[in-house]
């Protein structure tokens, strides 16, 4: 074990030793019997933190010692008898996109000013409420903008499967510390397939909720309502735990979601639903680019589809289409919120060359330009919903790729990079345009021991029906 405060808090003992062995949902149980404490519980993660971060890069701040002071607390809290909240002493991280009181907020960004947070976002302040102890902050790319997790600020993330490759993004520096078991679960911000795109790259189970499910999206203003907050875990059942305590707190928004009958976790504990699904490869993009799935996503796929017909869903081809604008009204509006981005003097020769130069793009349109993209966008979202509404779900795959290299994307042209982002994630945005849950599933490992995975689009409000599915298919 290493040195630090979480080796000094004496998490070598045998009373630790197979917390690592717990799925979350088994652990929150361990903590609320009092089995196994919360500082005990903090400083095992911490040492796996130490350990691991080093050759990982998901942590870009630990914040050690206010972690074991509030788990300290959490342990006074049980032994006094005090109500406890369902996430009782379980530690997690919050992306680098969300402020956490007293930690800095650097959005990835090496143009922004690295100052403390004076309170907690609306994720962060929900599941404190909750019971749950930040370990720290995770690495996302700058502005939560890419799906790989490099920037300027600390190293890049990699993914835990091989370590040259990346666990993707926005999400990545979370699901990489999930997937290496430095947290239990984590939660994650989705506003183009952020936590998905991650999960099938690390093998984890990864949610995005309805829009207006959970309080709080992303770290900046979201035009196109794409952005929502949603659980990385090993489990359905993890994941809907952690579901269940994101949406616990107030959402003081009109267009949010409908409460959901029961909680999530019995849902997926309960695994229950045989469902119609239809199975899509046409992606949005392939009216811009040439979209081709590796060998190895098709059989994912294949998997998928073949674990889904066994558990007695009835699985076929569905025919859909897409309208051809959406590349084009996509960019537009998921890049817009750059050119309102506050900036020192200083701050523009500091961004990433793609940020660089979505910004000065996004600086340059009309509000009319952003206002006819938008308009396609909520068209776009009302012609696939009705597709999609002759199915109970949407089997798509969840990426094209294999995990890609670190520096993959860097080509230094970055309209090659986007591009590049597009070919690899081709099947996610779409479903935050149409405002849709989806999950993530790992369906296969390659013979090089990377994961693959599906994803299945639900109705609208129908996270609990996917995580039952997934429940079905993956670990329990």
């Amino acid at each position: 074990m290493p040195n630090g405060p979480a080796a000094q808090s004496g998490t070598g003992s045998s009373s630790t030793e197979g917390i690592g062995s717990l799925s979350a949902l088994a652990l929150r149980d361990a903590l609320a019997r009092g089995e196994v404490s919360a500082h005990e519980t903090a400083g095992y993660f911490l040492d796996r933190i130490a350990a691991l971060n080093p050759e990982l890069g998901s942590f870009v701040s630990v914040t050690a010692d206010a972690a074991l002071a509030e788990a300290r607390q959490a342990d006074d809290a049980l032994a006094a008898g005090r109500p406890l909240g369902i996430l009782h002493g379980m530690p997690l991280a919050h992306k680098d996109l969300t402020d956490v009181a007293g930690v800095p907020t650097t959005m990835g960004s090496a143009a922004v000013p690295p100052v403390p947070a004076e309170a907690d976002g609306p994720l962060p302040a929900a599941l404190r409420s909750a019971g749950a102890i930040s370990l720290g902050k995770t690495q996302v790319p700058e502005f939560g903008l890419s799906s790989y997790s490099e920037n300027l600020v600390a190293p890049p993330a990699r993914n835990p499967l091989d370590p040259a490759l990346s666990p993707g993004g926005s999400s990545g520096g979370s699901a990489a510390a999930v997937a290496a078991g430095m947290l239990p679960f984590a939660p994650g911000t989705d506003g183009g397939g952020s936590v998905r795109i991650p999960a099938a790259a690390t093998g984890l189970i990864g949610l995005k909720p309805n829009r207006g499910r959970v309080p709080s999206g992303g770290g900046q203003r979201d035009l196109g309502q794409f952005v929502v907050a949603g659980p990385l875990a090993r489990t359905a059942a993890d994941a809907a735990l952690l579901l269940d305590a994101m949406t616990a707190g107030p959402n003081y928004h009109a267009t949010s979601a409908a409460p959901a009958p029961g909680s999530f976790l019995a849902a997926a504990l309960q695994a229950e639903g045989r469902f119609r699904i239809g199975v899509s490869t046409r992606s949005p993009f392939e009216s811009r680019l040439d979209i081709r799935l590796d060998p190895e996503a098709l059989l994912a796929l294949e998997a998928g589809i073949l674990a889904l017909s066994g558990a007695g869903h009835e699985v076929a081809e569905a025919d859909v289409h897409y309208d051809e604008r959406y590349p084009d009204a996509f960019e537009l509006v998921w890049t817009a919120p750059l050119a309102n981005i506050p900036l020192p003097p200083e701050g523009e020769d500091k961004l990433v060359p793609l940020t660089a130069a979505m910004r000065r793009r996004a600086l340059q349109r009309s509000a009319a330009d952003l206002a006819g993209a938008v308009e396609i966008l909520r068209g776009f979202e009302e012609e696939t919903i009705a597709q999609y509404a002759a199915w109970d779900m949407v089997l798509t795959p969840t990426v094209a790729m294999t995990p890609r290299p670190i520096g993959w994307y860097w080509t230094g042209d970055a309209a090659e990079d986007y591009a590049l982002q597009c070919q690899y994630s081709p099947f996610t945005s779409m479903v935050n345009v149409c405002g849709l849950p989806a999950v993530t599933i790992p369906t296969y490992v390659t013979g090089a021991g990377l994961s693959m995975g599906v994803q299945l689009i639900g109705r609208p409000g129908a996270e609990a029906d996917l995580l039952a599915v997934a429940a079905q298919l993956g670990p329990q």
